[in-house]
């Protein structure tokens, strides 16, 4: 019996490569699309030659086509971290707007379930506290994070206008922050800055006085909530995060603490549009999916430094956050 095939945009990335891994595990058939912008072919070299698994080197941006049956699409293409964002803008409003459109459209040819990934920075810098799905948002649009922001919320829009026009089945999931293996260490998020610091021997840096929060959700658990998202029966936009709280200041501590380092924490200002608060809250996953985050952020540190600490120095040392000193980190 054949088995059921999945598109996966953005599979070499971060979250994409895990998600190959997943449906694979699950039985699929997973066909991984990137145009590797940001993506790397070390995260996914593992499925090279499989016969469950085939790579299109594309851009979702461009017309896509792939042939024969598909049972899912999941959209991950995008760059997601600030570093990324703000040095090709126009490729990240073009993935989520363009991109998503091509998918769509293939996803309505194909008679395939499609879910997009979506972000908590459809919040922007949120007026509620702790963020629920309900919550519009206070967002920024010409501000430097809004390429990312608008691009993600008019993702969703136009998800939810193919769903309601067209009877497509879609799914929307809103992730949070996300961490462990195959994170870019040097992508400008806070969580690979600090680690990265930590194993140079250098201070950390926190924008602002260190009083803003972030809720770090372990990759593993997120992929649970995704998939089983995809399988519900649940059309709208769904938070799937870890709403352990941590200030930022507090949270340079912990990394000091696990990295048995000494560095010091030093405070440059805060950028334009930095979110103050970011906690998601999960009710709707709880009882909808059945899910909330398993890993304990200590047990997930502790993996994710591992894996940082096997990095050769030439990934250690390619300092590319320095580039946009000054800039936010989700």
């Amino acid at each position: 019996m054949a088995k059921e095939r999945v598109l996966i945009t953005g599979a070499a990335g971060f979250l994409g490569s895990h998600l190959c891994d997943r449906f694979i595990a699950e039985g699929f058939y997973v066909i991984g699309m990137d145009n590797l912008i940001t993506g790397s072919l070390k995260n996914i070299e593992h499925l090279f030659g499989r016969d469950d698994f085939e790579f299109y080197h594309h851009d979702v941006s461009k017309f896509v086509h792939v042939p024969g049956e598909l049972k899912y699409i999941l959209h991950f293409a995008s760059p997601a971290s600030p570093i990324d964002y703000l040095k090709i803008p126009i490729q990240t409003l073009k993935v989520g707007s363009l991109g998503t459109h091509n998918l769509l459209g293939l996803a309505k040819a194909k008679k395939a379930r499609m879910l997009i990934a979506s972000t908590s920075e459809v919040y922007g810098d949120p007026l509620v506290h702790p963020q629920t799905e309900d919550y519009y948002g206070n967002v920024n649009p010409i501000g430097p994070r809004g390429v990312y922001d608008e691009a993600k919320r008019f993702q969703e829009a136009m998800t939810m206008a193919y769903h309601t026009y067209h009877g497509l089945e879609t799914r929307i999931v809103r992730i949070f922050n996300t961490y462990g293996p195959r994170m870019r260490l040097n992508d400008g998020r806070v969580l690979p800055a600090f680690i990265g610091q930590a194993l140079r021997g250098e201070d950390l840096t926190v924008f602002g006085d260190g009083s803003q929060t972030r809720s770090f959700c372990y990759v593993d658990d997120l992929i649970e909530g995704i998939y089983r998202l995809l399988k519900s029966d649940y059309a709208y936009p769904v938070n799937v995060g870890n709403p352990d709280e941590i200030t930022i200041g507090e949270f340079a501590e912990e990394i000091i603490k696990l990295t048995g380092t000494d560095q010091k924490v030093v405070y440059k200002p805060l950028p334009k549009d930095d979110p103050m608060q970011r906690q998601p809250d999960i009710t709707r996953a709880r009882e909808i999916l059945g899910w909330e985050p398993k890993v304990s952020r200590a047990e997930g540190l502790k993996i994710t430094y591992d894996y940082f600490r096997s990095l050769s120095k030439e990934e250690l040392y390619t300092k590319e956050h320095n580039t946009f000193e000054g800039y936010a980190r989700k």
